[in-house]
Protein backbone atom coordinates (compact mmCIF):
# COMPACT_ATOMS: atom_id res chain seq x y z
CA UNK A 1 0.00 0.00 0.00
CA UNK A 2 1.06 3.59 -0.80
CA UNK A 3 0.66 5.76 2.55
CA UNK A 4 1.68 8.95 2.94
CA UNK A 5 1.80 10.81 6.30
CA UNK A 6 1.33 14.50 6.82
CA UNK A 7 3.75 15.39 10.09
CA UNK A 8 2.58 18.75 11.92
CA UNK A 9 4.45 18.90 15.42
CA UNK A 10 7.18 21.64 16.23
CA UNK A 11 9.38 19.69 18.16
CA UNK A 12 11.31 17.27 16.84
CA UNK A 13 11.83 15.31 19.99
CA UNK A 14 8.01 15.18 20.93
CA UNK A 15 6.31 11.75 21.45
CA UNK A 16 3.98 13.79 18.27
CA UNK A 17 7.53 12.77 16.30
CA UNK A 18 7.97 9.49 18.06
CA UNK A 19 4.63 8.27 16.57
CA UNK A 20 5.37 9.25 13.12
CA UNK A 21 9.02 8.22 13.26
CA UNK A 22 7.36 4.64 14.42
CA UNK A 23 5.14 4.77 11.53
CA UNK A 24 7.44 5.19 8.72
CA UNK A 25 9.87 1.99 10.09
CA UNK A 26 7.02 -0.09 10.64
CA UNK A 27 4.97 0.51 7.65
CA UNK A 28 8.00 0.58 5.77
CA UNK A 29 8.69 -2.94 7.41
CA UNK A 30 5.18 -4.09 6.64
CA UNK A 31 6.56 -3.72 3.11
CA UNK A 32 4.63 -0.87 2.32
CA UNK A 33 5.50 2.49 0.41
CA UNK A 34 5.97 5.61 2.54
CA UNK A 35 6.43 9.17 1.92
CA UNK A 36 6.11 12.05 4.46
CA UNK A 37 5.46 15.68 4.64
CA UNK A 38 7.08 17.36 7.89
CA UNK A 39 5.40 20.24 7.82
CA UNK A 40 7.43 22.16 10.10
CA UNK A 41 10.53 21.27 8.90
CA UNK A 42 9.01 21.86 5.36
CA UNK A 43 8.45 25.71 6.60
CA UNK A 44 4.98 25.23 4.64
CA UNK A 45 3.02 28.25 3.97
CA UNK A 46 -0.41 27.59 5.51
CA UNK A 47 -1.79 30.57 4.43
CA UNK A 48 -4.07 30.83 1.53
CA UNK A 49 -3.61 33.99 -0.41
CA UNK A 50 -3.74 34.94 -4.29
CA UNK A 51 0.11 34.21 -4.22
CA UNK A 52 -1.14 30.53 -4.90
CA UNK A 53 -2.25 31.04 -8.43
CA UNK A 54 0.39 31.91 -11.30
CA UNK A 55 -2.27 32.54 -13.34
CA UNK A 56 -5.92 33.84 -12.18
CA UNK A 57 -9.50 33.47 -13.74
CA UNK A 58 -9.99 36.72 -12.39
CA UNK A 59 -7.33 39.09 -11.59
CA UNK A 60 -9.75 41.77 -9.98
CA UNK A 61 -12.18 39.32 -7.15
CA UNK A 62 -10.41 36.13 -5.09
CA UNK A 63 -13.06 33.42 -5.24
CA UNK A 64 -10.43 31.00 -3.94
CA UNK A 65 -12.05 27.95 -4.60
CA UNK A 66 -12.98 29.07 -8.32
CA UNK A 67 -9.14 29.94 -8.30
CA UNK A 68 -8.27 26.34 -6.98
CA UNK A 69 -10.55 24.79 -9.69
CA UNK A 70 -8.70 27.17 -12.62
CA UNK A 71 -5.40 26.60 -11.16
CA UNK A 72 -5.39 22.80 -11.12
CA UNK A 73 -7.11 22.63 -14.93
CA UNK A 74 -4.12 24.66 -16.20
CA UNK A 75 -1.46 23.71 -14.04
CA UNK A 76 -0.53 27.25 -12.37
CA UNK A 77 -0.88 26.00 -8.74
CA UNK A 78 1.71 27.21 -6.80
CA UNK A 79 4.63 24.53 -6.56
CA UNK A 80 4.25 24.12 -3.49
CA UNK A 81 0.77 23.03 -3.51
CA UNK A 82 1.36 21.01 -6.81
CA UNK A 83 3.62 18.81 -5.07
CA UNK A 84 1.43 18.29 -1.93
CA UNK A 85 -1.57 17.46 -4.04
CA UNK A 86 0.77 14.82 -6.41
CA UNK A 87 1.43 12.87 -3.22
CA UNK A 88 -2.15 12.70 -2.46
CA UNK A 89 -3.07 11.58 -5.49
CA UNK A 90 -0.01 9.05 -5.28
CA UNK A 91 -1.49 7.64 -2.19
CA UNK A 92 -3.51 4.99 -0.72
CA UNK A 93 -3.67 5.79 2.61
CA UNK A 94 -3.16 9.74 3.98
CA UNK A 95 -2.19 9.53 7.46
CA UNK A 96 -2.48 13.12 9.82
CA UNK A 97 0.17 12.82 12.41
CA UNK A 98 -0.66 15.84 14.77
CA UNK A 99 -1.18 17.08 18.31
CA UNK A 100 -4.63 18.54 19.59
CA UNK A 101 -4.83 22.09 19.67
CA UNK A 102 -7.63 24.15 20.77
CA UNK A 103 -10.19 21.23 19.68
CA UNK A 104 -8.04 21.18 16.29
CA UNK A 105 -5.53 21.00 14.24
CA UNK A 106 -2.60 23.01 14.57
CA UNK A 107 -2.74 25.78 11.65
CA UNK A 108 -0.10 24.81 10.09
CA UNK A 109 -2.01 21.68 9.28
CA UNK A 110 -5.26 23.52 9.00
CA UNK A 111 -3.51 25.57 5.78
CA UNK A 112 -2.42 22.22 4.40
CA UNK A 113 -5.77 21.36 4.24
CA UNK A 114 -7.26 24.59 2.47
CA UNK A 115 -4.16 24.73 0.08
CA UNK A 116 -4.18 20.93 -0.76
CA UNK A 117 -7.51 19.92 -0.84
CA UNK A 118 -8.76 22.04 -4.27
CA UNK A 119 -11.88 22.65 -4.96
CA UNK A 120 -12.52 20.69 -8.97
CA UNK A 121 -9.89 17.96 -7.66
CA UNK A 122 -11.50 16.75 -4.50
CA UNK A 123 -14.88 18.07 -4.01
CA UNK A 124 -17.22 20.59 -6.39
CA UNK A 125 -21.23 20.61 -6.57
CA UNK A 126 -22.43 17.29 -5.33
CA UNK A 127 -18.91 15.65 -5.90
CA UNK A 128 -18.61 15.36 -1.95
CA UNK A 129 -18.66 12.64 0.84
CA UNK A 130 -18.89 8.75 -0.76
CA UNK A 131 -19.11 10.70 -4.24
CA UNK A 132 -16.27 13.36 -3.35
CA UNK A 133 -12.80 13.46 -5.86
CA UNK A 134 -10.57 11.14 -3.34
CA UNK A 135 -13.27 7.92 -3.21
CA UNK A 136 -11.21 4.70 -2.87
CA UNK A 137 -8.55 6.53 -0.70
CA UNK A 138 -8.89 5.70 2.73
CA UNK A 139 -7.35 8.34 5.63
CA UNK A 140 -6.59 8.08 9.23
CA UNK A 141 -5.88 10.62 12.12
CA UNK A 142 -3.15 9.98 14.81
CA UNK A 143 -3.10 12.65 17.54
CA UNK A 144 -1.72 13.04 20.73
CA UNK A 145 -2.94 15.25 23.60
CA UNK A 146 -3.20 15.91 26.78
CA UNK A 147 -6.86 15.02 28.20
CA UNK A 148 -7.74 11.86 29.75
CA UNK A 149 -10.18 9.68 27.91
CA UNK A 150 -12.70 10.75 31.27
CA UNK A 151 -12.59 14.25 29.92
CA UNK A 152 -13.57 13.78 26.57
CA UNK A 153 -16.54 11.46 26.68
CA UNK A 154 -19.94 11.78 26.75
CA UNK A 155 -20.09 13.12 30.70
CA UNK A 156 -16.69 14.34 29.76
CA UNK A 157 -16.18 18.30 30.31
CA UNK A 158 -15.04 18.47 26.73
CA UNK A 159 -17.83 16.35 25.56
CA UNK A 160 -17.18 13.09 23.33
CA UNK A 161 -13.41 13.30 21.48
CA UNK A 162 -15.59 12.47 18.26
CA UNK A 163 -18.09 15.90 18.00
CA UNK A 164 -14.63 17.29 18.47
CA UNK A 165 -12.84 15.87 15.61
CA UNK A 166 -16.27 16.02 13.11
CA UNK A 167 -15.13 18.82 11.65
CA UNK A 168 -12.10 16.92 10.54
CA UNK A 169 -13.29 13.33 10.37
CA UNK A 170 -16.59 13.99 8.33
CA UNK A 171 -16.28 17.57 7.54
CA UNK A 172 -13.00 17.26 5.24
CA UNK A 173 -11.85 13.87 4.66
CA UNK A 174 -14.54 11.77 4.18
CA UNK A 175 -16.43 15.51 2.68
CA UNK A 176 -13.31 14.93 -0.30
CA UNK A 177 -14.06 11.04 -0.39
CA UNK A 178 -12.18 9.21 1.58
CA UNK A 179 -12.86 6.02 3.99
CA UNK A 180 -12.30 7.63 7.20
CA UNK A 181 -10.33 4.85 9.68
CA UNK A 182 -10.92 5.03 13.47
CA UNK A 183 -8.38 7.56 14.83
CA UNK A 184 -5.63 6.56 16.95
CA UNK A 185 -5.31 8.58 20.20
CA UNK A 186 -2.61 8.84 22.63
CA UNK A 187 -4.26 10.27 26.05
CA UNK A 188 -2.72 12.36 28.14
CA UNK A 189 0.88 12.29 26.67
CA UNK A 190 2.35 15.21 28.80
CA UNK A 191 1.53 13.81 31.99
CA UNK A 192 2.01 9.89 31.67
CA UNK A 193 5.15 8.08 32.71
CA UNK A 194 8.26 6.73 29.82
CA UNK A 195 6.12 3.67 30.52
CA UNK A 196 2.91 5.07 29.69
CA UNK A 197 4.34 6.07 26.26
CA UNK A 198 5.28 3.13 25.46
CA UNK A 199 2.37 1.61 25.99
CA UNK A 200 1.35 4.32 23.31
CA UNK A 201 4.11 3.46 21.24
CA UNK A 202 3.26 -0.60 20.94
CA UNK A 203 -0.64 0.05 20.53
CA UNK A 204 -0.05 2.25 17.29
CA UNK A 205 2.61 -0.57 16.22
CA UNK A 206 -0.40 -3.22 16.37
CA UNK A 207 -2.46 -0.68 14.70
CA UNK A 208 -0.33 0.09 12.19
CA UNK A 209 -0.32 -4.04 11.14
CA UNK A 210 -4.23 -3.66 11.50
CA UNK A 211 -4.63 -1.15 8.57
CA UNK A 212 -6.00 -3.34 6.28
CA UNK A 213 -8.58 -4.77 7.90
CA UNK A 214 -10.19 -1.71 9.69
CA UNK A 215 -13.75 -0.99 9.39
CA UNK A 216 -14.24 2.68 8.47
CA UNK A 217 -16.10 4.95 10.27
CA UNK A 218 -19.86 5.02 9.25
CA UNK A 219 -21.36 8.26 7.75
CA UNK A 220 -24.03 9.38 4.76
CA UNK A 221 -24.06 8.24 1.65
CA UNK A 222 -25.40 11.15 -0.86
CA UNK A 223 -27.93 7.72 -1.86
CA UNK A 224 -29.70 8.61 1.15
CA UNK A 225 -31.11 12.05 0.08
CA UNK A 226 -32.91 13.50 -3.23
CA UNK A 227 -31.38 15.72 -5.44
CA UNK A 228 -32.30 18.94 -3.27
CA UNK A 229 -30.17 17.10 -0.52
CA UNK A 230 -33.26 16.55 1.44
CA UNK A 231 -33.21 12.91 3.37
CA UNK A 232 -35.31 10.41 1.78
CA UNK A 233 -38.27 8.77 3.45
CA UNK A 234 -38.53 5.21 3.68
Amino acid sequence: MKIFIVHAHPEPKSFNTALCDLSVRVLADLGHDVRVSDLYDMRFNPVASSADFLDRADPDYLVYALEQRHGYETATLAPDIQAEIEKVLWCDLLILNFPLFWFSTPAILKGWIDRVLISGLTYGGKRFYDRGGLTGKKAMVTLTLGGRPDMLSDDGVHGALEDMLRPLLRGTLYYTGMSVLPPFVAWHVPYISDEARQGHLKAYEQRLGQLNDLAPLTFPSLDEFDDNLARLKD
